[in-house]
């Protein structure tokens, strides 16, 4: 068993920050102990010196699509690349979405997503479920899903012919998610309304990027928010909207909230910290920044950044989706409802919310909770992940305050042709990454590998019980 101490660090998890040493054994955290114990200092093996810098968890992204098709394209990042790339960034596990085709079952889609994944990654990952079609068959399924592991399924509101399913879809999967235990995560906007402000907005000769953001009003975030919370209650089962963008939508969730329905609610780095004016950049650039939900006026951000802070927003993921501007977002060239919709960000969040951090928008602990612990507990990993105690997966990041960075596409490790942040100067960096007690980040250098990272079944939901 390799043996490993981290000492000399301020240890940071969502509940407390303590100087400790870390002792790990095994690829699990055995003990925490003080600075120069003689039980720290006598844990035989490799010494790593944290001194200066936080011991963190590795981040848990909730949201991500590797490899996903989308308007006749696929997501430009493998899971090869995109879980290296999540390294670098501080995060050592993802949940991504594994899809059921339009006429085929569950289990072919994860199987599908097994096959794309295994033997590739280079941090541990899970799967929800993304279901195309609800049917008896389908919801007999999502049982043995959830026996399995996979105990979170997506439904939509949105892209009609795609992925839509109607009101009576969703609360059929919302009523077998409330007898097998799962959680339900939901896209919600009202995508029909949207391809009727689609089609008349090509038809005015509005093609520009910028369109993007305003034919996907808030109000329609809004009101299939509201929608889908109604139905959960009908149902009496949990929900997770997922991509929370417009203060109208999180208004929807803190009043469910306030009731004392289960209701959580997830937004992204990229709502946080750009808006609608990076869809209005000139040319074709605005295009970089197409992802659905859209980006807001940045009045938008003082609602969500709230959220973040009174837990009516639980989970920062990524929605980490990428195309390439060259090649990719392209094909909507002179008809923005053709640019794939996504963006790049894996590698981004844990700088970014450190960057809150140091602008006072949360806490240390909080910027834990929401990219770390809360992610691992609504998915059924925490302890395994999310936290540094003993018993826990030795996912452990040493993280530099003080270090300056510029985030940039020349300099990223994600297989995307741009940043959604080139230029951005922030407060913190990665300096190294642990997975089970292996490294993957060595002091900026990657020494890890595809094929390390472990497949996740997953428990219930622990804020859904």
């Amino acid at each position: 068993m390799i043996r490993t101490v981290i000492h000399g660090g301020l240890v940071v998890t969502a509940s407390d920050e303590i100087h400790a040493d870390v002792l790990i054994e095994g690829g699990r955290v055995v003990a925490l102990a003080a600075h120069g114990s003689d039980v720290a200092e006598g844990w035989a093996g490799r010494r790593i010196d944290a001194t200066g810098t936080y011991v963190i968890p590795g981040g848990v992204d909730a949201h991500t699509h590797m490899e996903m098709p989308f308007g006749g394209t696929y997501a430009s990042d493998t899971f090869e690349t995109g879980t290296r790339a999540a390294a670098w960034g501080g995060t050592t596990t993802i949940v991504d979405f594994a899809i059921q085709s339009r006429g085929g079952t569950l289990t072919a889609g994860l199987g599908a997503w097994h096959e794309k994944a295994e033997g590739n990654c280079a941090i541990d990952y899970g799967f929800h479920m993304i279901m195309s079609d609800v049917n008896a068959s389908s919801l007999r399924e999502m049982d043995r899903l959830v026996s399995a592991g996979v105990t979170s399924f997506k439904l939509f509101t949105a892209y009609p012919g795609v992925f839509l399913s109607d009101d009576g879809q969703i609360l059929r999967a919302m009523q077998q998610a409330a007898s097998n235990g799962g959680l339900v995560m939901t896209h919600a906007e009202n995508g029909l309304a949207i391809d009727v402000l689609v089609e008349q907005a090509l038809a005015r000769g509005e093609r520009d990027p910028r369109h993007h953001g305003e034919v996907r009003r808030a109000l329609l975030e809004a009101e299939a928010t509201h929608r889908v919370i109604r139905l959960s209650q009908v149902a009496g089962a949990p929900l997770y909207v997922v991509h929370v963008s417009a203060r109208e939508a999180v208004a929807e969730i803190a009043r469910a909230r306030d009731e004392g329905h289960p209701v959580f609610g997830e937004t992204c780095p990229q709502y946080l910290f750009l808006s609608t004016e990076n869809l209005a950049e000139p040319g074709f650039e605005g295009a970089k920044y197409v992802c659905s939900t859209p980006l807001r006026p940045r009045e938008h951000q003082a609602a969500l950044w709230r959220g973040l802070r009174t837990n009516d927003l639980q989970v920062v993921s990524t929605d980490h989706c990428p195309f390439c501007f060259t090649g990719q977002k392209e094909l909507g060239r002179g008809d923005f409802s053709k640019i794939p919709n996504g963006m790049p960000g894996v590698e981004n969040r844990m700088d970014l919310l450190h960057q809150a951090v140091v602008d006072g928008h949360l806490s240390r602990r909080r910027w834990i909770e929401i990219a770390c612990a809360a992610p691992a507990r609504m998915f059924g990993l925490y302890p395994k992940k999310g936290t540094i105690a003993p018993g826990s997966d030795a996912d452990i990041v040493l993280y530099d305050p003080h270090a300056e960075q510029t985030m940039s596409a020349a300099t990223h490790h994600m297989n995307v042709d741009y940043s959604a942040y080139e230029g951005k100067r922030v407060t913190g960096r990665v300096e190294t990454v642990l997975s089970r007690g292996v490294p993957v980040i060595e002091n900026r250098t990657y020494v890890g590998h595809a094929g390390h990272g472990t497949y996740l079944p997953r428990g219930l939901s622990q804020y859904a019980g």
